[in-house]
């Protein structure tokens, strides 16, 4: 597919400029139709939700909210009075507004705070807020804002409101591409080589966007969605490309030609690009196991962009690849290559020097990489799940202000009020009298709980609104503010003392209720799905690596990582640790969906490490069964690749902290924490360290379990010619243009040690000899072949009988292993 693609490179291209401008003039055409499906079964605050919702139904519309304060006098002084109500009233007849209540008419005194000097106004547009139009909320806040004077504050909240103080839709993902770009630049230190992976990054977003939209259309997709299909497609757009791209430019790098160079990279680097971008979408799929509609949607988001990039990466890279040719490296590296010929095949720099102090030093790089994230793990023990308001905007925005001046004047819990639903149509053992149920709805058994919950601690004032269809809704403002613990613990107390003493069927709601219990739930639910996602990543990678301890440890590590990462989360977003410098606003809990969306794409993107790192150590653990080697080996060529696409992944998920969006840049930082320690200490230091103690245990794999599991291999299957043990792996060695080649390999006995001393000879089919050469220690062998042809290898080793095998080497050489098993060896092509 590689090789096709390479070759038709044009059709490629425009099958993906075609699918690019169809679904954007798709999605253009028909909009977003995403919808908040924040539902909670068989919990109390849904019950409360119900049947406020028969009660209410026509109460549909955002309900936004304008305040304002006096520094003199009272805002009932005939001055104020004379700039807020014209107003109001001007911001009642805009279109798209259904009602304005204000505190000057006749219901309107509880709008005025008791001291006099704070006011609020509550504005209900005839549509949620995802549908109020922006320029509709402007002329609100504009309108309201105009009334101020000196000495007159006015503030606006509410939904509606916040979305007007958004950044501009794709500034986060304008920064992290052009961070990325700079990482880019800089790790390869040539302009077309750093457009590869952003091309086929975006092309991936963009067209994944835009079939989210479309998909919105005939599913539940929340709003959230996009941006976090955004947050993920980037960061692993980029990843994958840039992996296939280092593998390329090493290719040519070592003399191999474009196309040959192109089609290795993705029969290696791309087969764990698809291999790993399954193992992201398992992940994702693993939130599912909490059986709440408001997540299928994001998995339907995140995941489609994942295959795109996955499909990006594996069909229009390689046509882009084609397209440039020799142009992948830069002009200095393309003038040493023609003067100096190939590089050698052994890494060198840092990757490789570090790779080598891992081996020597393995328990004390264990240990400080243990240190480190247990460190950064500790906050973790506090953590506390809720809901983000308006109360952790920053200082300098509107809806905070308005959100404090609410609380100055009306209390702490009047921004977060909790409704206590009593349905009257259940009957119950309330009180007696003059209504339609018998106890539930009664007046005197709603007169008896409102008497109660009164008197019940943390409570600031109660009042009953006059019942509809049998129900009556009783609003409770607590003492303290809606993130506070205290509030928590009023909840508790209303429904398991307060209302089951009144003997009243009675359900409590409200946001603050509802993110309750919806951080319950997730809490209740987490342990199963994290057990579902490790699992699952534990049985691919034993499938792929053909051993049980390689992916025992990705799991540990995983978890590892999951906690330092959270430990991060809560020292900056719950204790306030350097939230003001980095603008995220007020420290509060942690938003309870939070844990699930980030966990799937944290389990997802160490695999994808975990992955790319061990499939190049499995590829020399096959070559030469040398666990020293192969560990320090695959650490040397990946480790530098995997740093640079960390730096790429920090990068664009801290950039989402302008989103604007505070869940949003909960998850771009915490994602950045974890992705920054999985790659620099987990993936670099503690798993070499660990594999490096273990020995070649890594690989151990019970031979029942061996025959029974299927063959999933992430390199190119080695494939072995029937009745010979003579096995031939796709690992390309490379030969200056023109010029000689080589055959490389290893010669090994039948239980896989190292033959050392066994000599190897090369014969031209006509029996004259070209070449011999002794294998060396580890019993590896390089042959020089003159010229691409049909040749004879012949292998003698101490007093074992001699072994001759025809191989045909094609102008790109091949790597054979040669197990002294057989008297003779069948010919292997």
């Amino acid at each position: 597919m590689a090789r096709w693609c390479y070759r038709h490179r044009s059709v490629v291209l425009l099958l993906w400029v075609g699918a690019l401008l169809g679904l954007g003039f798709a999605g253009s055409a028909a909009g977003t139709n995403y919808a908040d499906t924040f539902t909670l079964p068989n919990t109390d605050s849904t019950r409360a939700y119900d049947l406020m919702e028969k009660a209410f139904p026509e109460r549909s519309g955002d309900t936004d909210t304008v305040v304002w304060k006096v520094d003199e006098g009272t805002v009932r002084d005939a001055s104020v009075r004379s700039r807020i109500e014209p107003a109001l009233q001007e911001i009642g007849r805009m279109e798209g507004v259904g009602e304005v209540a204000g505190p000057y008419a006749g219901q309107g005194a509880a709008q005025i705070s008791g001291n006099g000097r704070i006011a609020y106004a509550q504005v209900t547009f005839t549509e949620q807020a995802n549908g109020v139009p922006k320029a509709l909320v402007q002329d609100v806040v504009d309108t309201a804002r105009d009334a101020e004077r000196a000495g007159l504050r006015v503030e606006l909240g509410g939904q509606a409101i916040t979305r007007i103080q958004e950044p501009p839709t794709g500034l986060a993902e304008m920064v992290g591409i052009l961070a990325a770009a700079v990482v880019l630049f800089l790790a390869f230190g040539s302009v077309l080589s750093m457009l590869l992976p952003l091309v086929v990054a975006v092309a991936a977003l963009g067209t994944g966007l835009m079939a989210t939209s479309l998909l919105s259309h005939v599913t539940d997709v929340p709003e959230v969605a996009p941006l976090l299909g955004s947050l993920i497609g980037l960061g692993v757009g980029i990843d994958y490309a840039l992996f296939i791209v280092t593998r390329h430019r090493r290719g040519v790098l070592r003399g191999m030609e474009p196309e040959e160079s192109a089609v290795t990279a993705l029969d290696t680097s791309g087969r764990a690009v698809l291999f790993a971008g399954g193992t992201v979408c398992i992940a994702l799929a693993g939130m599912l196991v909490m059986n709440m509609r408001f997540l299928d949607g994001v998995v339907v988001a995140t995941s489609l962009t994942v295959v795109l990039s996955v499909l990006a990466a594996v069909t229009l890279l390689p046509a882009l690849l084609g397209l440039l040719g020799m142009r992948v490296l830069s002009r200095g590296q393309r003038r040493r290559l023609a003067a100096a010929g190939p590089e050698p095949e052994e890494a060198s720099g840092l990757a490789a020097r570090w790779s080598g102090y891992v081996q020597r030093r393995p328990r004390s790089v264990a240990a400080g990489a243990l240190l480190v994230m247990t460190v950064l793990a500790l906050p973790v023990l506090s953590l506390r799940l809720g809901a983000t308001d308006q109360g952790n905007h920053q200082d300098s925005t509107t809806t905070r202000q308005a959100y404090d001046l609410l609380a100055e004047g009306f209390g702490p819990g009047f921004n977060g009020p909790l409704q206590v639903v009593v349905d009257g149509g259940t009957g119950g053992v309330g009180g007696t009298g003059g209504s339609t149920g018998a106890g539930g709805g009664s007046g005197g058994g709603v007169d008896a709980l409102v008497s109660a919950i009164r008197s019940t601690e943390g409570v600031a004032r109660v009042a009953a609104a006059p019942p509809a269809r049998d129900i009556t809704v009783i609003q409770v403002v607590p003492t303290t503010s809606p993130q506070s613990e205290e509030t928590d613990r009023l909840i508790d107390r209303l429904r398991d003392d307060v209302i089951p003493a009144s003997g009243t069927e009675a359900h409590v709601g409200g946001v603050t209720a509802v993110f309750k219990d919806f951080a319950a739930v997730t809490g209740d639910r987490l342990p199963y799905f994290v057990a579902a996602i490790i699992t699952l990543g534990f049985l691919l990678l034993m499938v792929a690596f053909r051993s049980l301890v390689v992916p025992l440890t990705a799991a540990l590590m995983n978890l590892v990582a999951a906690a330092a990462s959270f430990g991060v989360l809560v020292a900056i977003f719950q204790w306030g640790w350097g939230t003001e410098l980095l603008g995220v606003g007020k420290e509060g809990p942690i938003t309870a969906f939070l844990p699930v969306i980030m966990l799937s794409l944290l389990f997802g993107l160490s695999m994808d490490y975990q992955v790319f790192l061990v499939s190049r150590m499995h590829e020399e653990w096959v070559h030469t069964k040398d666990n020293a080697r192969a560990v320090r080996v695959g650490l040397a060529e990946t480790g530098r690749v995997i740093n640079c696409a960390a730096l790429i992944m920090i990068c664009v998920f801290s950039a989402f902290v302008l989103s604007g969006d505070m869940e949003g840049a909960m998850a771009g930082i915490g994602l950045a924490a974890a992705v920054a320690l999985d790659a620099f200490i987990l993936r670099t230091a503690l798993v070499p360290a660990a594999m490096h103690l273990l020995g070649n245990a890594n690989w151990w794999l019970p031979a029942a379990m061996d025959k029974r599991l299927p063959h999933l291999a992430v390199e190119p299957r080695e494939e072995a010619a029937a009745g010979t043990s003579a096995r031939v792996p796709a690992l390309a060695v490379p030969a200056r243009a023109g010029g000689s080649t080589v055959v490389h390999g290893f010669v090994r006995t039948p239980d896989g040690a190292p033959v050392e001393g066994a000599a190897l000879t090369l014969l031209s089919e006509d029996g004259g000899r070209l070449d011999r050469v002794t294998s060396l220690a580890d019993g590896s062998y390089i042959v020089s072949v003159p010229l691409p042809g049909r040749y004879l290898l012949a292998v003698t080793a101490g007093d074992r009988p001699s072994r001759t095998r025809r191989v045909l080497v094609a102008r790109e050489p091949l790597v054979y292993d040669v197990e002294l098993a057989e008297d003779e060896l069948d010919p292997v092509n």
